[in-house]
């Protein structure tokens, strides 16, 4: 069990406890906190109290945080597309809409599913039962290459150079607005929202260092279609990056432009190429997978209204 305490000074009194606590304890999303409060794990002056609690100069606050039950995945006969496989490891193409591993709300249809049912115990251990042989990722609404470790010894490899900036992510996405450079780098160091726990925002304040370079691929009106490469990979991180310079991925409905005009129901991102040194032969490899009838769908829309 994790434990947190605080004494409120006077520059907090009259802050409600769950937004304190939510800035406070960046671990632990709001309504986390909120159903650590519900459930009594959360006591000021050895009292339970409730959320709207407004806390006092003084007030001791103890936070006790359950260690969570251990949760095994099970391996589920979900079609994978398998762009490359070998003894070490798995290059597939993630379909838009599917989860990459088992958390809370999605224990079953994921990525990490449907790879057990295809590897049996071929999977590398490093990230626990939850993420086995998952060495990066992207998001739900993303589409695109992912890279699968089978062994250890292939996932520190991989993840080591990852680490060193020298493995290739490259993504397409259309985004919102005309940008005024053909090609450019943000540079600008990511960190979690302020407010919304959920969210990922562009801030000085427990952050780390994010670097995107982009080229515009093609102009449209209204938009522009683009090719990302990550020098970093931070959670978010082309989303968050491209909602900072004021183009925003199109159809994304978390840091996007709302009441945007498109039937798109989540972003337009997709994670186009990979490239790696393989961790038993030293050979560089690198894999391109085509844009999905989503993506291609709506460029061709766009181009027609273009035109």
């Amino acid at each position: 069990m994790t434990d947190y305490s605080f004494i409120i000074d006077s520059e907090n009194a009259g802050v409600r406890i769950d937004k304190f606590l939510s800035d406070e304890i960046e671990e632990l999303t709001r309504s986390a906190l909120v159903n650590l409060i519900t459930n009594g794990n959360v006591k000021v002056n050895n009292k339970e109290v409730s959320k709207n609690y407004k806390l006092k100069s003084g007030d001791n606050i103890a936070v006790s945080v359950p260690e969570p039950v251990e949760y095994e995945a099970e391996a589920e006969n979900i079609p994978l597309d398998i762009v490359y496989e070998d003894n070490d490891l798995l290059v597939v193409n993630k379909p838009k809409g599917m989860v990459v591993h088992p958390a809370a709300g999605n224990y079953t249809g994921t990525l990490v599913n449907a790879l057990l049912y295809h590897c049996k115990d071929n999977l590398s251990g490093i990230n626990g039962v939850l993420r086995p042989g998952i060495v990066h990722r992207i998001d739900k609404d993303t589409s695109g290459l992912l890279l699968v470790a089978k062994n250890d010894k292939a996932h520190k490899s991989l993840a080591e150079q990852i680490k060193e900036h020298s493995l290739t992510r490259e993504y397409e996405a259309i985004v919102f607005g005309n940008i005024k450079d053909d090609s450019g780098v943000i540079d600008a160091p990511i960190g979690r929202h302020h407010s919304d726990r959920k969210k990922m925002a562009v801030t000085d304040k427990n952050s780390k260092n994010a670097v995107t370079h982009y080229k515009v691929l093609e102009r449209l009106k209204g938009y522009t279609y683009i090719k990302f490469k990550l020098e970093t990979g931070r959670t978010h991180q082309i989303r968050v990056h491209c909602a900072y310079i004021g183009h925003p991925v199109s159809g994304d409905k978390v840091y996007g432009v709302k009441n945007e005009k498109t039937n798109m129901e989540s972003q337009c991102l997709h994670a186009r190429k990979i490239g790696f040194i393989h961790p038993s032969t030293g050979e560089y490899m690198e894999f391109v997978s085509d844009l999905p009838n989503y993506f291609s769908d709506y460029l061709i829309k766009l181009r027609n209204i273009s035109k």
